[in-house]
């Protein structure tokens, strides 16, 4: 079997769009004159890559980080390295893609652009061998995967209470909110912070386990004073306090607190993973298939992951994650969006795949005998959708 043709397919919502209650602490909040700190971390757009074969097979694979970009380094940097090549090979293939643009790649677009075409192969390998790519990527390893509600933005706790307790009745024992004061806020914001999460959890009692999304948006002093303040509410996780490069700092966090500090969701390949191991510095990675490395580089660090005692629960619920959630045991939950009203992106692939897993009771299911990602491309309800090619 040869590949004969990519085709990149970029997506760009003009839908509405939900702009009101949805502000929490991002990276570019820690900065002066900043009127909107969330304008770099909305993405109205995805990439969809299409991999032709000459027996028929066609993978999907996908990018949400940097699709414009991501698009251009396929079209112009990866596609002639992949056709006339065997799909099957994907070990090769992914080296072959990673080494010929380390001058210029290593993290970023680049390897969000070689994820996308990493998971198109897979794809193709499970629709060839009429396999689900869980089963060859070593099978399944639960009766089910557990996931956790993963939206909770507003900061008003009135409703942050009514959303909490609608998604505790939908059969959800875990759900994130996201911290919504910045650091320029100071000592005020951080109790407001604090203020959110006790809303949510005497919201849901103690047998939902609660998670805390910082976003990258503090510093160590301020990450270092608010984990002693999140002590008493027993949380699961408190996610990406500081920037992803900040390694030592988060090492010196774990050190400091007994809540476990989750990461690595713009993290990039294995030698990222490991710098991280090696620095003892997180307790849960939480890469994107679809930016890490795609299924080929997901599945070392699982193994690495897990050699080490560090769980992995992937960034987002889309079928590429599952996949990879389903099949290791590294892995004992996933994150769950809900299909909603376009609000910061992450919703845009419930309008664009058909197949995605829906949630029932919190719990998630993969088909064992829908061969491949188990995806296909919507072909109505695309009105809203500008699709450059």
């Amino acid at each position: 079997m040869k590949i004969t043709n990519i085709r990149t397919k970029l997506y760009q919502w003009n839908g509405p769009v939900k702009t009101t209650d949805t502000v929490f602490a991002t990276p570019v909040s820690l900065l002066p004159f900043q009127t909107d700190s969330q304008a770099a971390y909305r993405f109205f757009s995805w990439l969809v890559v299409e991999i032709e074969t000459d027996e028929g097979y066609v993978g999907i694979g996908n990018a949400g980080l940097c699709p414009d970009v991501t698009k251009l380094i396929i079209d112009s940097k990866l596609k002639s390295l992949l056709i006339g090549e065997n799909p099957m090979n994907t070990e090769y293939l992914y080296e072959k893609m990673y080494r010929s643009s380390v001058a210029y790649g290593r993290k970023g677009a680049v390897i969000a652009a070689i994820s996308a075409l990493d998971i198109a192969l897979w794809d193709i390998k499970g629709l060839a061998l009429k396999q689900p790519v869980f089963m060859l990527l070593g099978g399944r390893t639960k009766e089910y995967i557990s996931t956790y509600y993963s939206r909770l933005y507003t900061r008003n706790l009135e409703s942050l209470q009514k959303e909490a307790e609608h998604y505790k009745k939908e059969g959800f024992t875990g759900m994130k909110l996201r911290c919504g004061y910045p650091l320029t806020d100071g000592l005020a914001g951080m109790k407001k912070n604090v203020e959110m999460v006790k809303v949510v959890r005497e919201t849901v009692g103690d047998d939902v386990e609660i998670m805390l999304e910082a976003y990258m948006g503090f510093n160590f002093p301020y990450a270092k004073q608010l984990l002693k303040e999140l002590e008493p509410y027993n949380l699961r996780w408190v996610e990406e306090l500081m920037l992803p490069d900040e390694i030592h700092n988060f090492a010196k966090l774990k050190q400091y607190t007994d809540i476990p500090l989750s990461g690595g969701e713009h993290e990039y390949t294995r030698f990222g993973f490991y710098d991280l191991l090696k620095a003892d510095a997180l307790d849960i990675f939480q890469f994107d298939t679809n930016r890490v490395g795609g299924f080929t580089e997901a599945q070392k660090i699982c193994t690495m992951a897990h050699l080490h005692g560090v769980e992995v629960i992937p960034h987002g619920g889309q079928m590429h994650n599952l996949h990879v959630v389903m099949s290791s045991f590294a892995s004992p939950m996933a994150e769950y969006f809900p299909q909603t009203e376009i609000e910061v992106g992450n919703e845009m692939f419930w309008y664009i795949f058909d197949g995605e897993a829906v949630a029932e009771n919190g719990k998630l299911q993969l088909d064992d005998n829908k061969p491949g990602m188990g995806l296909t491309l919507k072909t109505e309800g695309l009105e809203n959708f500008k699709i450059i090619e």
